[in-house]
């Protein structure tokens, strides 16, 4: 790996710890490669989803002050737009080639000496959506990033004898566990994207032991006849970690009676921490809950007014970490003081806690949408229909989706009649396609409360009765 280079190559660009590196890679060994010799130069790597459009990665980009996006050559276009809009930001592209070696990744590295020294691991700036539309990037406290590795080591037992298929993005705050892997020794394998067959072969051929999945991948999964699936030896695979959605419990039962041998844990939290994790065994005797917490974090559920709440009762998850750890959103004080209630923070779920302990997420406070795992905020992509020409008014909610967990549907007035096709197409053009509503619905008035908030509850209810959520 060229850590070394790359640790090299940055200081040969000036690029040193006071200022993040933006990272707009696919899944690929130069992730791996940037964010060791970031963090060999002290500096933090902020990853950036790789389906984002010029506006967003611009915002992340400008937002972070990162002063060095590293980005795949497939996504020049958005970098080369990002970079004109920051010029205070240089840009290298991985696989341009020696023909633009002002901006080649490889170029630099082949020019710079490598410089030496011990391993550290990688600081993350991670970016995550808030209902104000734009996204915030959570910048926490509680000790050193090695520390942090090896408590998750320790609560899931990776070591130096595990194989860690990397299946889903390594943008996500998640590849925290193949550098769990990396760093406690262990072997990393890369998926470049996710499939499901390719998932059985990669299992079976690199004799896979540990890997993190999200609900929909297991929806994929199942979708492969069981006749195809037992086909591949799958024994070697001890560990699957999920999290990031709701996971349904139909499709959790499939999916351990379709992994017999295997431990599937759930665990659930944010991008700003972890909360809590179940075992398949206990799951089966409390299906639907996300488990007790972690070691060293307390759950509590609170009223309006921040009161505990009794076992049964709904109310707001608030999750106080252990020790030190804390957190802030950059550049956005007033979100971090909302978060934050006697040292406990809350993402804006709502839950209650049975009688044993086990926590179960039912609901959501925050305008937030959970795509295939993903975050979506309304508000966003709401924001961009307001720009379109033809509409007065709108609204976006999350619709239930056999195959996402959910769908964006889009409620919209509009001044003249407008297709579906061009409002999607129109999101298309500001919007990473995943954030674009699939699902399109006319209304001549969008119901409002006597303040101006549109009521989503009731255009819900109104769906559900009429059959169309």
């Amino acid at each position: 790996m060229r850590g070394w280079p790359v640790h090299g190559a940055l200081s040969s660009l000036g690029v040193d710890g006071a200022a993040p590196i933006a990272v707009m890679l696919h899944n690929s060994i130069e992730f791996f490669e940037v964010s060791l010799g970031a963090a060999r130069a002290g500096c933090q790597v902020v990853p950036v989803n790789w389906h984002l459009k010029e506006e967003e990665l611009t915002w992340v980009v400008g937002d972070s002050a990162a002063t060095l996006l590293i980005a795949d050559a497939s996504l020049d276009a958005t970098a080369r737009a990002c970079q004109a809009r920051l010029p205070g930001c240089r840009l290298l592209l991985v696989g341009a080639g020696t023909d633009s070696r002002d901006e080649s990744y490889e170029a630099a590295l082949a020019a710079a000496d490598p410089v030496h020294g011990p391993w550290r691991p990688p600081s993350y700036l991670y970016f995550t959506s808030g209902t104000t539309g734009r996204p915030r990037a959570v910048e926490r406290d509680g000790g050193p990033q090695a520390s942090m590795l090896g408590a998750l080591a320790a609560m899931w037992g990776i070591g130096a004898g595990d194989v860690y298929l990397a299946c889903s993005p390594l943008y996500h705050a998640a590849n925290g566990y193949a550098f769990t892997s990396l760093f406690e020794g262990g072997t990393v394998v890369i998926m470049p994207r996710w499939d499901a067959r390719e998932w059985l072969r990669t299992v079976e051929r690199r004799r896979v032991t540990v890997c993190f999945m999200v609900p929909a991948y297991f929806i994929r999964l199942l979708e492969v006849p069981a006749g195809e699936r037992a086909v591949h030896d799958l024994s070697s695979l001890r560990l699957v970690l999920h999290a990031a959605a709701p996971c349904p419990v139909p499709v959790k039962w499939e999916t351990l009676a379709a992994l017999p041998h295997t431990e599937i844990w759930e665990f659930y939290g944010a991008t700003e921490g972890g909360a809590t994790r179940i075992s398949p065994q206990e799951w089966r005797t409390h299906p639907g809950s996300v488990g007790t917490p972690w070691p060293g974090v307390e759950i509590r559920v609170l009223d309006d007014d921040h009161r505990p709440l009794p076992p049964g009762e709904t109310g707001t998850i608030y999750i106080r970490p252990p020790g030190p750890a804390r957190f802030r959103y950059h550049n956005d004080p007033d979100k971090t003081a909302r978060a934050w209630a006697d040292g406990a923070f809350t993402v804006g779920d709502v839950g209650h806690l049975d009688s044993d302990g086990f926590l179960y997420v039912t609901d959501r406070s925050a305008d937030l949408v959970l795509r295939g795992g993903v975050n979506v905020y309304p508000a966003e992509v709401e924001a961009v229909l307001y720009g379109h020409p033809d509409v007065v008014d709108c609204a976006v909610l999350g619709v239930p989706d056999d195959r996402m967990g959910e769908e964006l549907l889009a409620v919209v007035e509009t001044r003249r009649p407008v297709a579906a096709d061009d409002l999607r197409a129109y999101c298309r053009e500001h919007l990473a396609d995943f954030k674009c509503p699939r699902h399109v619905e006319f209304v001549d008035e969008l119901p409002r409360d006597p303040t101006g908030k549109i009521l989503k509850r009731q255009l819900r209810a109104e769906r559900r009765e009429a059959g169309r959520t």
